[in-house]
């Protein structure tokens, strides 16, 4: 039942590149709870601190699938190299602002939005790495492992975060990111070199969204990945309605709201944890429908529970729904897909994940405004399961996909 560790033992590229990944993503978090302590200081105002995840949301949408686009017509290794390094360089940079105590707003703004500029080129280039370094029965441990990774990366970033800058101010959070880059780099650097595989888009040796667009519009066990977390992600996606829900339900305070939203994330960390058995599923498809209409359930269940501990049971339950759908997608982007065309997949699938939610938030807390809490909540639950068993009605052949014979 625990994480198969397979992948890891097996490719030692993989495992740089896993390691690598997972110190340089806790310093992102940690530079990004450090930027947000560092705006509040400077304005004092949670207004500009919103604003921040504003500055990011733009480049993260535009450049994730333009870079997406780029990794399938280029060195995937170089392309990483390159926007590691230009991270690298952005945490010296508010490092620098740190130091010389430069109460500029608008210049970490900048550099926020640049940082997620490099990040956005540099996700697909490293996720569309992974089936040239693994075989294909190890994507599921491999996915899980890298959920693994991110869950421990979302929990410790953070609070590493406000502990190193209470210690020794807001420059240490950033050269500590600058410096846990430096894995990234070298996991990079030791890999071979990743150019694209051959097929028509990898012929054109030009980076085009619309023809990624194009391919897949005309694969619908592909589309339906896509569609799937949109239902779970838009239609019941209640972390916005934690701040009211703490207080009318709870009768708590942020401290309730801190648990309400660390829930979730523990979830879904545990479902990284107890992922050795999802190597061995084979209906994928049935296994994805399965995950997020338990997501929908445990969401709808959580909108009708008055006791905390109840509520924060089933919301640990979405998390690790959560998890299972999401190993269980990539893996289909990944296999089902021909090499040439890995990037730009990977690019939508980080718009969806990124700008997902982000509309769940505001259709879920509009909800709430014209009816209730409750309402929003319970009744995006439900909506979520709906639109699941449509989906598994009108798309028999991803209900049934095989993992063994993978088709877009």
């Amino acid at each position: 039942m625990l994480a198969d560790i397979g992948p890891l033992r097996d490719s030692p590229d993989f495992r740089r590149l896993w390691f690598g990944n997972a110190v340089s993503y806790t310093g992102q978090q940690m530079t990004a709870m450090a930027v947000a302590l560092q705006v509040y200081a400077i304005t004092g105002s949670s207004f500009y601190v919103g604003l921040v995840g504003l500055c990011s949301l733009g480049p993260l949408i535009v450049f994730g699938l333009y870079g997406g686009a780029v990794a399938d017509v280029v060195d995937r290794r170089r392309l990483g190299l390159v926007t590691a390094a230009g991270s690298t360089v952005l945490s010296v940079a508010l490092a620098v602002t740190a130091i010389a105590h430069l109460r500029v707003v608008g210049l970490l703004y900048a550099i926020v939005a640049l940082q997620a500029v490099c990040f956005a080129m540099n996700s697909p280039a490293r996720s569309s790495m992974i089936p040239r370094l693994l075989r294909p029965e190890q994507l599921p441990a491999a996915n899980a492992l890298a959920s693994l990774s991110g869950g421990v990366g979302q929990m410790a970033g953070p609070m590493l975060g406000g502990v190193f800058v209470g210690l020794w101010g807001y420059q240490a959070a950033y050269l500590i990111d600058a410096a846990a880059f430096t894995a990234s780099l070298y996991a990079m650097w030791r890999l071979p070199a990743m150019l694209p595989g051959e097929g028509e888009g990898a012929a054109r040796r030009r980076p085009s969204v619309a023809e990624g667009l194009r391919y897949l519009a005309a694969r619908p066990n592909l589309r339906t990945t896509f569609v799937t977390d949109l239902a779970a992600m838009v239609l019941a996606q209640p972390r916005v309605l934690f701040p009211a829900v703490a207080g009318l339900w709870y009768g708590g305070d942020t401290r309730t709201v801190g648990l309400l939203a660390a829930a979730p994330a523990v979830g879904a960390l545990l479902g990284s944890v107890f992922s050795g058995w999802l190597g061995r599923v084979r209906r994928q498809g049935f296994a994805v429908l399965l995950a997020v209409a338990s997501w929908g359930a445990a969401v709808a269940v959580f909108g009708l529970t008055r006791n905390l501990l109840l509520g924060l049971l089933f919301l640990a339950l979405a998390g690790c729904a959560d998890t299972v759908s999401m190993v269980f997608r990539n893996t289909m982007l990944q296999s089902a897909a021909p090499d040439d065309m890995r990037g730009r997949l990977q690019g939508v699938f980080l718009v969806v994940v990124v700008g997902g939610p982000r509309l769940g938030d505001f259709l879920a807390g509009s909800a709430a405004d014209l009816f209730t809490p409750t309402a929003a909540v319970v009744g995006g639950g439900l909506a979520c399961i709906a639109a699941i068993t449509c989906v598994g009605l009108f798309q028999r052949g991803f209900l049934s996909y095989d993992a063994g014979r993978p088709t877009g």
